[in-house]
């Protein structure tokens, strides 16, 4: 067990107890701001009534890990001997605590995720069991929630502890489940599609080592696996994957649950599946180049063709990003160093440089930059992971990082179940009707 980092959290939520409890006692009449009639109908965009202090999305700075941005994140992280990329472990007790932490805080974790990595064979069976051409990400969810029965929040809540315990046995499901998913991922992906050939773990890797290791891909890969871990962790706490795995925790509900139905809300083809949908989107665009070197000039002329036909260009704009999302930006890096030359590649670069533009002119578009989905499929193709139902899952386990980190102390602080109040839409017409008259 990671006695450090367990040691720090506890630490730390001593600390941080009353400043939520005198914000409630003291200034909990203090209004954040007004919903409107299109916000309640419109899925609750904007309306401030969450809190996390793991990630903050900024629409200028992009996302920001416990303060800091993606580059200084990356910077002060330990890195892995001989790679330009963090260990995803040490990103971990980065969450988990706000402390960058030290070498060997960090290989403590290391350690302990190795210990718990292994997948119980009743997993395995259950995953067997299930038709070949299940989904991924359904055989994924599956087997996140087959494993709640190892669930010591369950046990220990029904044998009973005090409410200011409950973050404990939540920090060490979250730390069993998180060691287990790259495992369980690179399991699906060799039963379905490498004919059912598995490569048994490698006690020398860390986590994005061993999960490169497992899948059979080569180096680099195990820095595309850390860099993605990391850059799809976390993303405040308002998206689908994030809040649903907050509200079922809400109820408490331990890890397990939890997490299964966030990942099935990642699922959607609105939040996790778009990056897929990028790709098949690109590789179309590439089609119709019929061969022809992707110049500003026809890309240009693609990109309104594809607008004045009514259509979409994927991979653009944000619900709250107003700049080039840094997500984008550090896969967009890596491409850079690593396959500058491949031509879907280039072809993604030049639409970065011609589609702003182009979006800004057609003025329909209130953010005309890259998100991360708009970069993140070709890496993956790139390095033989053609198989793109299975990017989603990829997906799952970063963001697995960042929302177990945020429930464990869901619970350290007490947060209450949540349960926001419905109207009638005769009450909103009502109100309407009242506001148009006063």
């Amino acid at each position: 067990m990671s006695k450090l980092l367990k040691e720090k959290l506890f630490k730390k939520i001593q600390e941080h107890r009353p400043r939520t409890a005198k914000l409630v006692k003291e200034h909990g009449d203090v209004k954040l701001g007004e919903v409107t009639i299109a916000q309640a109908i419109g899925g609750a965009r904007g309306v401030r009534c969450l809190v996390t202090d793991i990630s903050y999305l900024d629409p200028m700075e992009g996302i920001r890990f416990r303060g800091r941005t993606i580059p200084e994140t990356f910077e002060v992280m330990p890195k892995v001997p001989g790679s330009g990329y963090p260990y995803v472990e040490g990103f971990w007790s980065y969450l988990m605590t706000g402390d960058v932490p030290t070498m060997a805080e960090t290989l403590e974790v290391v350690e302990e995720f190795k210990a718990k990595r292994e997948l119980p064979q009743y997993v395995i069976d259950i995953l067997r069991a299930m038709p070949r051409d299940t989904h991924p990400m359904t055989m994924f969810s599956q087997g996140i929630l087959a494993m709640q029965r190892e669930s010591l929040f369950a046990k220990r809540y029904a044998e009973g502890m005090k409410k200011d315990e409950y973050w404990d046995p939540m920090y060490e499901d979250s730390t069993n489940l998180m060691a287990k998913l790259p495992t369980l991922a690179a399991y699906i992906y060799r039963m379905k599609y490498k004919s059912d050939v598995h490569i048994p773990a490698d006690p020398k890797l860390d986590m994005g080592g061993n999960f490169a290791h497992q899948m059979g891909i080569a180096k680099p890969y195990d820095d595309v696996a850390r860099m993605y871990f990391i850059l799809h962790s976390d993303h405040e706490s308002g998206n689908v994957s994030a809040h649903t795995t907050h509200l079922v925790a809400s109820a408490l509900s331990d890890a397990y649950y939890s997490l299964s139905a966030g990942i099935n809300g990642l699922a959607g083809p609105l939040h996790g599946l778009a990056n897929q949908e990028v790709l098949r989107w690109m590789m179309n665009f590439q089609t119709k180049l019929g061969g022809q070197e992707p110049t500003e000039e026809l890309v240009k002329k693609a990109l309104w063709d594809t607008l004045n036909a009514g259509q979409v260009i994927p991979g653009y704009g944000h619900a709250v990003l107003r700049k080039t999302d840094p997500r984008y930006v550090a896969q967009r890096e890596f491409c850079l160093k690593n396959l500058p030359d491949y031509p879907l590649f280039k072809l993604i670069d030049t639409i970065f440089k011609v589609a702003p533009g182009v979006l800004t002119e057609h003025g329909k578009t209130k953010n005309p930059w890259p998100n991360v989905d708009a970069q993140s499929g070709v890496i993956q193709w790139y390095y033989g992971l053609t198989e793109w139902d299975f990017y989603t899952v990829l997906f799952g386990i970063g963001r697995a990082l960042g929302v177990l980190s945020n429930i464990t102390w869901d619970r350290a602080l007490g947060y209450a179940i949540e349960r926001p109040k419905s109207l009638t839409t005769k009450m909103l017409e009502d109100a309407a009707a009242a506001a148009k008259k006063a």
